[in-house]
């Protein structure tokens, strides 16, 4: 049996290259570089591109130009890198362009504590676009899932043709930690399909009733339309009312609809409990601690990971929630995700615990909001 020591950020460039990666670029920040490091250790010998942007704007706009052009790409970077990615997030979103973006959060706002974690990002990292349509987002808990979920991301961007987050934290990523690195399952590698370029290519056109475009690259045999502005199936630019609800239609549906094929989580249910905790990334370790040393209590609680964060997993919330009369969300912010329990439960007594010191949440404070 092979077991591995390696941190967070080193297991998702590896993850990355499980799943194909053969492209990134980043600039460096902390506490994300060690991802860029690991890139450039790992890419190069294997034949792929790993690079240095001048800055933040220029790195992912490298990366989506050899999406483009047919690469399998990735990028890192923190919360002031993710500011910076937005307009060209929107962009991904809009022409359909696969990539996935790590961020590993720190401190905020703004420069904030480059060494502190935080779980500050979650709400921006799905509404930080112009436009409001759907992204994914997967939230690892410790090294292995940096592995694993990054594999999943990397599937997820090619099947959907969208960007893709892991919203990983410092604490996660510099945290080195042993796991069974030859006993992973880990899943088929998925790639985008390609559209057979001898024949009539619509660049955005769905085909054999799938809402997911074929691919052609930027460069290939045959001419390929991109554009950022409103457009219909073939590419071109359009007013057209009809045509633009169209678009925006599918871009939500082809995700939305299918968010129960990649509801990723991790449960522990206790009998007799009357209490839920919900938690995702770090902090559920100090859950799933509080929540043992709970049991045989007079009061004690079951646990849901969220590892899917966006789309939010409705179903997956109401099904785990039912039995419980109060749900506890933990999280290293000041309330961000709770919000979405509220909207999903509403008719659930909901308790939050949260907190944005540079200190990570003990499995104490857990167990006093019992």
């Amino acid at each position: 049996m092979a077991f591995r020591l390696m941190e967070g950020n080193e297991a998702i460039g590896w993850g990355a290259v499980a799943a194909g990666c053969n492209f990134f670029a980043g600039y460096p920040i902390t506490p994300a570089t060690t991802i860029y490091n690991t890139m450039l250790k790992i890419l190069p010998s294997r034949g792929g591109i790993c690079l240095q942007g001048e800055d933040e704007i220029a790195s992912i706009g490298f990366c989506l130009g050899a999406s483009m052009a047919g690469m399998k790409t990735m990028t890192a970077t923190s919360g002031p890198g993710i500011s910076l990615y937005s307009e060209q997030i929107s962009f991904a979103i809009g022409s359909e362009i696969p990539i996935v973006v790590v961020d590993v959060q720190r401190l905020g706002p703004s420069t904030g504590s480059a060494t502190k974690g935080a779980d500050g990002d979650i709400q921006f990292l799905q509404w930080g676009n112009s436009g409001g349509l759907p992204v994914i987002v997967l939230a690892p808990v410790d090294v292995k899932d940096c592995f694993v979920l990054t594999v999943h991301a990397f599937n997820l961007a090619e099947r959907f043709r969208c960007p893709v987050f892991v919203a990983s934290n410092k604490e996660i990523s510099m945290t080195r930690e042993t796991f069974f690195w030859d006993g992973q399952e880990l899943p088929p590698v998925v790639n985008r399909r390609n559209a057979d370029s001898t024949e009539a290519f619509l660049p955005f056109g769905s085909r054999g009733g799938r809402e997911v475009p074929d691919f052609l690259p930027i460069g290939g045999e045959k001419l390929v339309r991109q554009t950022s502005s409103t457009h219909g199936a073939n590419g071109y630019i359009t007013a057209d009312p009809d045509e633009i609800a169209a678009m925006q239609t599918r871009l939500e549906s082809k995700i939305s609809r299918y968010v129960g094929d990649f509801t990723f989580f991790d449960d522990y249910s206790v009998a007799d409990a009357d209490t839920l905790v919900i938690a995702y990334g770090v902090t559920a370790r100090a859950a799933r601690a509080a929540v043992k040393q709970m049991q045989g209590r007079k009061h004690q609680a079951s646990l849901l990971v969220l590892k899917t964060l966006w789309p939010v997993p409705e179903a997956l919330i109401r099904e785990k929630a039912a039995a419980y009369k109060r749900v506890v969300m933990v999280e290293m912010n000041l309330g961000q995700y709770v919000r979405e329990l509220q909207r999903v439960l509403p008719d659930k007594k909901i308790d939050f615990l949260g907190q944005m010191n540079g200190e990570l949440i003990k499995p104490r404070q857990i167990m006093e909001v019992m």
